[in-house]
């Protein structure tokens, strides 16, 4: 399984997911057809479906051109989500193959979008699994609450994508690292994982380089969002014993928030 990140717009991800056997590919929010073509003939392989997070149109908006130039190309996304160009609905607990080897998961994790859907994808034995976030969650971050609630994006984050195995690579939508970890270090100035990472990603950025991808274990070290279960985080905003509300809390203060 080999994955390619696709910088499009201004600091959106498209991925391609490889299948190395067969030279069968997959896009995840293919919102700049054009580069994903160009990728497609350098990789020498056959696109075979369109993976979408959700309906935003700097995720979606590039599904009908696709269409157009792959015909008969199924395009996947969320059931209650409208989707643009959408083929064939998902729900929580599809499943989807891809080539010889890769197995695509879909799990719904509304809150940013009612029916946005995140897809954990894994191949043979030996390679790490990844999992494609769309806005869902972020390096250190996540989406706002366009469409849905606190409650929703706890069970989101918390329960559905952080009982991920661990070693789980996380692929998100946008590049906004830096400033997440800038913001997540005014919720633990105390917390060194934190510190590393924002030095690490400054650097990246400094040479032009993604911060992609992260996993469900430093997620679980340095994102405040998907830290809400611990005590002393609850406690730094004044929630104890509410991982909801401390998870709203946090939520309000990075809508607020200038860097």
């Amino acid at each position: 399984m080999k994955i390619l990140h696709i910088p499009c717009l201004e600091d959106n991800y498209a991925y391609m997911i490889i299948d190395e056997t067969t030279k069968d590919a997959a896009v995840v929010d293919p919102v700049e057809p054009h580069k994903i073509f160009r990728v497609a003939e350098e990789e020498g392989v056959h696109l075979k479906f369109v993976l979408t997070t959700h309906h935003h149109w700097d995720h979606a908006g590039g599904n009908d051109k696709i269409k157009e130039l792959v015909p008969g190309i199924k395009v996947y996304g969320g059931s209650v989500d409208n989707v643009r160009g959408c083929t064939d609905k998902v729900e929580n607990g599809d499943k989807i193959s891809l080539g010889a080897d890769i197995n695509v998961l879909s799990l719904h994790t509304p809150c940013h979008t009612k029916g946005h859907i995140s897809y954990y994808v894994t191949g043979k034995d030996g390679v790490d699994p990844a999992v494609f976030t769309g806005d869902t969650l972020f390096i250190a971050g996540c989406g706002k609450f366009f469409e849905g609630t606190a409650e929703q994006m706890y069970q989101s984050l918390c329960v559905t994508l952080g009982s991920l195995p661990k070693p789980t690579r996380v692929f998100c939508g946008h590049e906004y690292t830096v400033k997440n970890l800038q913001f997540a270090s005014t919720i633990e100035p105390d917390n060194e994982k934190i510190r590393e990472k924002l030095s690490w990603a400054e650097q990246q950025r400094r040479a032009g380089l993604a911060t992609i991808p992260s996993t469900i274990e430093e997620e679980l070290e340095i994102n405040p969002f998907m830290r809400v279960d611990l005590p002393e985080v609850q406690e730094k905003v004044g929630f104890k014993s509410s991982p909801v509300e401390a998870l709203r809390e946090i939520r309000q203060r990075k809508d607020n928030w200038k860097a």
